[in-house]
């Protein structure tokens, strides 16, 4: 349904920009209800000296916060932009090619494991079809070595200050506060002396 709501906008709005509302037919006349055009007095306007504003305080707020809204999701979208750029650079830099185990060439043979007659998966639960050049165990191995990649790369700090956990640290600081990581994972409370290892941070 979204993908019609798409393609049903694109080609309304493609269509009003390149062919427009379209042209009355040749000799139209406008339906004629058997009385004549009223002619209305403009005098009278003229001399009021009050604007007609039709814009009202709830239209004006309504107006603010789909601009909000509309900025939010242009800074959102080109954040996320930014950061998939920088990996597709990265990704290219490396060379390496990466290999998903589970996916087994086509889109179709793909879809017959998890989709079949009877209405159970392919496979037992424990060993799925992989690629030739993979095994069961190949994405373990890949996990593992990142998480040992990851050690090597940790860093180790001495804690200088108590910290309880908190989620948005106020009274560590301003700097602090708006350098804190967005991840989802539980922070861990510290003690003044204590020896910890970490794998990222902000510079």
């Amino acid at each position: 349904m979204l993908i019609n709501w798409t393609v049903l906008i694109l080609y309304n709005y493609f269509n009003a920009m390149f062919v427009g509302p379209g042209y009355i037919p040749l000799g139209w006349k406008p339906i004629s209800f058997g009385w004549s055009s009223v002619k209305i007095d403009m005098s009278a306007v003229k001399r009021d000296q009050r604007p007609i504003i039709p814009f009202g305080v709830s239209a004006f707020a309504m107006s603010l916060f789909a601009l909000g809204l509309a900025l939010g999701t242009t800074i959102a979208v080109g954040m996320l932009f930014f950061i998939q750029a920088k990996d597709r650079i990265q990704y290219y830099q490396i060379g390496e090619e990466f290999i998903f185990p589970y996916d087994l060439g086509s889109k179709w043979e793909n879809f017959k494991q998890v989709f079949t007659w009877s209405g159970i998966p392919e496979g037992d639960g424990i060993e799925w079809p992989v690629q030739e050049k993979c095994d069961q165990y190949t994405l373990t191995i890949e996990q593992l070595k990142q998480k040992a990649d990851k050690r090597v790369r940790s860093v180790q700090y001495r804690v200088i200050e108590d910290y309880s956990g908190a989620c948005c640290p106020l009274n560590k600081g301003v700097k602090t506060f708006f350098t804190t990581p967005c991840t989802e994972e539980p922070r861990i409370k510290l003690r003044k002396g204590e020896m910890i290892f970490a794998t990222r941070g902000l510079k």
